[in-house]
């Protein structure tokens, strides 16, 4: 049912976008990100809750950890950068269980994919101050790709170790 919810959503926001925009970065982009979160939120449901607060090394976050960190920054660059008038939605902490933590995380996937959907292609070349210097909303929204592609890569490695097979790569 959500991938299906999904779908739709997907689907409506391209028509729009084609609608907005010729820009077919912006609705690849979008694509491979409806196909990220259906991704993200199956590495999330594989590791079992008991072992949500395992880590590879010592000094590395949680798997809870890394779901939670890969949330707040959707939420925030979405919300500060891209889609400036937006609510910062409310993110998981380290007490909340498993299905909150798969909550958080799909909506920061949705509010991102608000964020891809909501701008033209003269608003995603407009430059924003960014703590690493100026970047234009197209470079944030290939930084969210970027960040979040990082971060499931480790997910899959905690995975891994616990003897879990992580579902099949979901790209294009």
């Amino acid at each position: 049912m959500k991938r299906i919810l999904t779908l739709m959503i997907f689907l409506t926001t391209v028509f729009t976008v084609k609608a907005q925009s010729a820009d077919s970065l912006q609705v690849q982009l979008a694509r491979k990100w409806v196909n990220s979160k259906v991704y993200a939120l199956k590495l999330a449901a594989l590791m079992p809750e008991d072992e949500y607060d395992f880590k590879a090394s010592p000094e590395e976050m949680s798997f809870r950890e890394q779901l939670i960190h890969i949330a707040e920054n959707m939420t925030w660059l979405s919300s500060s950068y891209l889609l400036v008038d937006a609510p910062v939605k409310s993110t998981a902490t380290q007490k909340s269980s498993k299905s909150e933590v798969l909550k958080v995380l799909g909506n920061a996937y949705d509010l991102g994919l608000e964020a891809h959907m909501k701008m033209n292609a003269k608003q995603l070349d407009e430059k924003v101050k960014f703590f690493a210097g100026p970047m234009t909303r197209r470079q944030i929204l290939i930084l969210m790709h970027d960040h979040q592609t990082h971060h499931l890569g480790q997910l899959i490695v905690y995975l891994r170790l616990k003897g879990i097979k992580p579902p099949d790569y979901i790209g294009w």
